[in-house]
């Protein structure tokens, strides 16, 4: 009962620290939201101090995008470039999907606590960047210089995060279908590895 306790207020206090901050979500409404007596010092049972609930909520994202990611290493490769692309765009939108709450903290608490903060945004942002343009170099068989993979890779996992951050963090909708931007992304992305190939084979 005690583990699981814990788990409910880690989801809890995540739900409410990415709908109204960090600052405005008291204690007590963490314990009435995961079915504890408000004010009565339930979480501190589980938990030394508000903070360290966050921090576990932190922790625990993070170990659930470590195993999104090991899902994708065993899924690739498909020997098929588009297949490939298809895969590791939807594996994207459904890495930002499941963490959208994790996203709206990152955005709303990131300058109040850059030192907790600042492990979830290298993981969730730049170990994603890195990780895409080396793969990216690999697709290509080596023929895009490492700079260009980079740069390829800002610009397409630009364009993904986008969609979610528009509609996760500002609360505005995305112009564009899931669907159609995946198709999309897919032929840009594509079109841009067929032409680094071609220039480097001429």
């Amino acid at each position: 009962m005690s583990s699981t306790t814990r788990e409910r207020i880690i989801d809890e206090a995540m739900h409410l620290f990415s709908e109204h901050g960090y600052a405005a979500t008291s204690v007590a409404k963490i314990e009435a939201a995961a079915g504890l007596t408000a004010g009565a010092g339930g979480l501190y049972h589980h938990f030394t101090t508000k903070e360290a609930v966050l921090a576990a909520g932190i922790e625990r994202q993070l170990s659930r995008l470590d195993a999104l990611r090991e899902i994708r290493r065993v899924l690739m490769p498909l020997g098929d470039r588009k297949a490939e692309l298809t895969l590791i765009a939807r594996y994207i939108l459904a890495e930002l999907d499941s963490e959208s709450e994790l996203l709206r903290i990152l955005a709303s608490e990131a300058r109040n606590r850059p030192q907790m903060l600042s492990t979830a945004v290298d993981q969730l942002v730049n170990s994603t960047f890195e990780g895409f343009a080396t793969w990216i170099g690999e697709l290509a068989d080596g023929q895009i210089p490492s700079e260009a993979a980079r740069a390829i890779a800002v610009l397409g996992l630009g364009s993904l995060l986008s969609s979610r951050l528009l509609r996760d963090v500002l609360g505005a909708p995305f112009p564009v279908e899931d669907e159609t931007l995946l198709s999309t992304w897919v032929q840009l992305m594509s079109a841009t590895l067929d032409d680094f190939a071609s220039r480097a084979g001429a």
